[in-house]
C-alpha cells in the first residue's frame, strides 16, 4: 500500500475523529458531527476523504500504523527484555481500553457489514499481530504453534470484553499469568 500523505489539517481531523469514534462509535458519529467538531466545511471533508467509508478506513490505517510502531518497539528493540515480559507488554498494550487497539477491536464489531474495506484494515492487523505474538511464544517454548498465538489474541480480546462488562475490577494480569504458567513462566504480576 502506498504511503498515506495528508495535509496537516486533514491529520488534525483524523486525530479528532479517532477520539470521537473511540468514545462514541462509528455509527453514531456522522460526517456532520465530524465537520462541526473539527470546524471545517463539509466540502473540505469530502475533498480530503471522498466518503465516510474511506475516512473510516484512513482513520483505522493511521491507528494501525501507530499501534504497529509500539508493537515493533516492544518486540524488536527491547533486547534485554525477556520474551515473557514482551508478551506481557503486548498484552497490556492491547487490553487498555484507552489504548490504540480498542478502536480496531471496536471496528471488528461495528463496521463489518457497512464499511468492509475499513473492516479489512482491522482484520489484517490481527493477522499481523498473531505473527508477532508467535515470534515471542516460540522463544518461550520451541513447540509453540500459531494456534497458541491465536489463543493469546483471543485472550486479549476476551480481557477487553471482560473489562467492558466488569464492575471495575481488573483481572487482566491474572489471566495473562495463567497463560504464561503453561509456558513455564513464573508469575509476572505482583498483585495476584
Amino acid at each position: 500500500m502506498p504511503k498515506l500523505v495528508l495535509p496537516t489539517r486533514a491529520i488534525q481531523v483524523i486525530n479528532k475523529s479517532i477520539h470521537l469514534f473511540h468514545h462514541f462509535g462509528f455509527h453514531t458519529v456522522g460526517v456532520d458531527r465530524i465537520v462541526k467538531e473539527c470546524q471545517i466545511p463539509k466540502a473540505t471533508f469530502y475533498n480530503y476523504f471522498h466518503s465516510k467509508e474511506r475516512f473510516i478506513e484512513i482513520c483505522l490505517i493511521v491507528q494501525k500504523e501507530r499501534l504497529k510502531e509500539k508493537v515493533v518497539s516492544i518486540a524488536e528493540y527491547g533486547q534485554d527484555t525477556s520474551a515473557a515480559d514482551k508478551l506481557k507488554a503486548l498484552y497490556l498494550l492491547h487490553t487498555d481500553l484507552d489504548g490504540l487497539y480498542y478502536l480496531l477491536f471496536k471496528a471488528i464489531f461495528e463496521i463489518k457489514l457497512s464499511y468492509s474495506k475499513a473492516y479489512q484494515v482491522a482484520i489484517k492487523y490481527r493477522t499481523w499481530l498473531i505473527n508477532e505474538i508467535y515470534s515471542q511464544l516460540i522463544k518461550l517454548k520451541t513447540d509453540a504453534t500459531f494456534q497458541d498465538a491465536k489463543l493469546f489474541l483471543y485472550m486479549i480480546e476476551g480481557a477487553i470484553i471482560q473489562h467492558l462488562s466488569s464492575d471495575g475490577e481488573d483481572q487482566r494480569e491474572r489471566v495473562l499469568d495463567c497463560f504464561l504458567i503453561n509456558y513455564g513462566c513464573k508469575y509476572l504480576s505482583q498483585n495476584v
